[in-house]
């Protein structure tokens, strides 16, 4: 990282007047916590004893037999606490509130596994808590709202432009500026103005630091490949930095491709060719965006990567050619997640299965000597209406049916 928050070309903080107190405070929160030792131990205490945090490390036989080739092993990132590496980045966060002295946490989600980490955290840690979800997002993934409200957050249905996440993020920016005294916003990714990038994938790079460690002593050497899907980038950042400096272990990110990126229905940022540099929720990075730079609507089977913009950092890795980007298909993730629940009896979320189509594409090139990483960010346990969907399977659909009645009317 370059001064200021800048990494190469991207990053920086490009907020409004009334905010630099408040990212001052936070910076210098922040940077306390890192240079003091014991702030890390907590943490990793707080991750050990709440979070069931070493996540294992699965070595999945019956795939790798299946494509041959490379030995294909699983971070098992769905083990962790509220199933998903959300609650690694928001216990953390969680921490620095504590120090910070805040009564109330914000956040903005879009498949809503960040927003029940954070009421989870919410709940530990006695703060209030806010979440904001687009209108979309709050209808497919129902399931994680039903738990944040009955954690006791208030989750703010968002009804302004496609619904989705990049509009959550938009009105918690504007709680927050009228809260700030007391409310810390407890971004969920790798994005926004610094320091959340750099803060969020500290906290994640603790499951790139356990899976390098693992796959050392459960294969005797480094992987060939490294796998993680990509929205904001919050869980590819953390599986990546474990390998970063070994320039031996390809890194691979994988975005939406949606209904394939010739449609322009899909949320690929950075492997696909309808996106370009720009300035938005403060910060510097690419986004799918028009000549006018108005956002673009996106699309995703997976509300988690339906996002406009990607992590600045990750922006730099593809810049400079030390992470390479690919697209998988909503088709293709329903694929390869029933490839995996038949062969392993493992549910991956709809986010983490753009990650197994692209380790699967490639697993037969590597020998069998060698080894790849797919970082399984969830599990799929609240993307069951949408897989139902689209697995078209008629019991659930009269079950939806009466369920999207219900809703309506209570």
């Amino acid at each position: 990282m370059t001064t200021k928050g800048y990494y190469g070309n991207w990053g920086g903080a490009f907020i409004p007047e009334v905010l630099h107190e408040t990212f001052k405070q936070l910076n210098l929160a922040f940077e306390q916590a890192k240079g003091d030792p014991t702030f890390w131990q907590e943490y990793k205490e707080l991750m050990s004893t709440y979070s069931c945090r070493p996540t294992p490390l699965t070595c999945a036989d019956n795939l790798s037999d299946h494509f041959g080739g490379g030995r294909i092993y699983i971070k098992r990132e769905d083990l962790n606490h509220t199933g998903a590496h959300k609650a690694n980045n928001v216990m953390g966060q969680g921490l620095l509130v504590k120090r910070m002295g805040k009564k109330r946490v914000i956040a903005e989600t879009g498949a809503g596994q960040h927003g029940v980490a954070t009421a989870t955290m919410a709940a530990k840690f006695g703060l209030a808590c806010t979440i904001y979800m687009g209108e979309e997002d709050v209808m497919r993934q129902r399931p994680n709202v039903f738990w944040m409200e009955k954690m006791g957050a208030t989750v703010v249905p968002v009804t302004s432009g496609s619904k989705t996440l990049k509009d959550a993020i938009n009105e918690a920016f504007r709680d927050w500026v009228s809260s700030m005294d007391d409310t810390h916003y407890v971004m969920g990714t790798v994005c926004g103005p610094h320091p959340f990038p750099e803060m969020v994938a500290w906290f994640q790079s603790i499951i790139g630091l356990e899976a390098r460690k693992q796959i050392i002593n459960g294969f005797g050497k480094l992987p060939a490949r490294v796998y993680a899907c990509v929205g904001g980038g919050s869980n590819a950042m953390g599986i990546f930095q474990g390998f970063m400096d070994d320039k031996d272990v390809e890194l691979v990110g994988v975005e939406a491709g949606g209904h394939g990126l010739e449609s322009g229905e899909h949320a690929a940022r950075l492997a696909g060719i309808d996106s370009s540099a720009g300035v938005a929720q403060g910060y510097k990075t690419m986004f799918l965006q028009n000549d006018d730079g108005q956002m673009r609507d996106t699309h995703s089977v997976a509300a988690g990567l339906d996002y406009v913009g990607v992590s600045p950092i990750l922006t730099d890795l593809w810049e400079k050619g030390r992470v390479r980007f690919e697209s998988a298909t909503d088709k293709e993730v329903m694929a390869a997640l029933d490839l995996t629940m038949k062969k392993e009896g493992i549910i991956p979320a709809l986010e983490s299965s753009h990650a197994f189509v692209q380790a699967f594409k490639e697993a037969g090139d590597l020998a069998t000597d060698q080894a790849l990483i797919i970082n399984m960010s969830g599990r799929g346990d609240k993307d069951i209406f949408t897989i139902a969907h689209a697995f078209n399977d008629p019991s659930w659909k009269e079950f939806i049916r009466k369920k999207g009645e219900e809703y309506a009317t209570d």
